[in-house]
């Protein structure tokens, strides 16, 4: 089942952030990596920011998120994680099918590390394409408020 997290589940949501981004340690930059991934504070700014987020609830226990956040023109793709204990059984998937019902108007973009290429084609295969690095740089520039460095090691796909 899938309904909107609020701010009473953010412990909840922190922990699968932290779990599934264990997946990116060695992969990305260690100067982009730190623990925990996400922090307390970093998810109730994001909150505040308008970004919305949808749990998948498996027997009644939370084991993915997937965020939204309309900004201008475009609605972003924020945070997707799936707990690694419950990866690869659909859930990703549906989380995704349900924002794409939600959000029928506007332009999606997601952004994701360049080297997470599982998460590049989890993408494709929902019709997302691949932005060239330079339109990703202005993409993430406009849009998202993240590190240089980051930026540098990211990719944008919009659908």
């Amino acid at each position: 089942m899938i309904t909107k997290c609020s701010k009473k589940d953010i412990t909840k949501i922190l922990y699968i952030i932290n779990d599934a981004a264990l997946k990116y340690k060695g992969m990305i930059p260690n100067n982009c990596w730190h623990e925990p991934y996400m922090s307390k504070q970093e998810l109730v700014d994001e909150f505040a920011s308008g970004i919305r987020m949808f749990g998948y609830f498996k027997n009644n226990k939370l084991v993915g998120v997937m965020g939204i956040q309309e900004l201008k023109d475009v609605t972003l793709i924020r945070h997707a994680y799936t707990l690694t204990s419950y990866q690869g059984i659909g859930i990703g998937k549906s989380l995704l099918k349900y924002l794409l019902e939600i959000n029928q108007n506007n332009c999606l973009l997601v952004g994701t590390w360049r080297d997470a290429t599982w998460a590049i084609k989890f993408y494709q295969k929902f019709g997302f394409v691949l932005h060239s690095k330079e339109k990703t740089e202005q993409l993430l520039k406009k849009y998202w408020r993240i590190p240089l460095k980051q930026i540098e090691n990211s990719v944008v796909l919009e659908r």
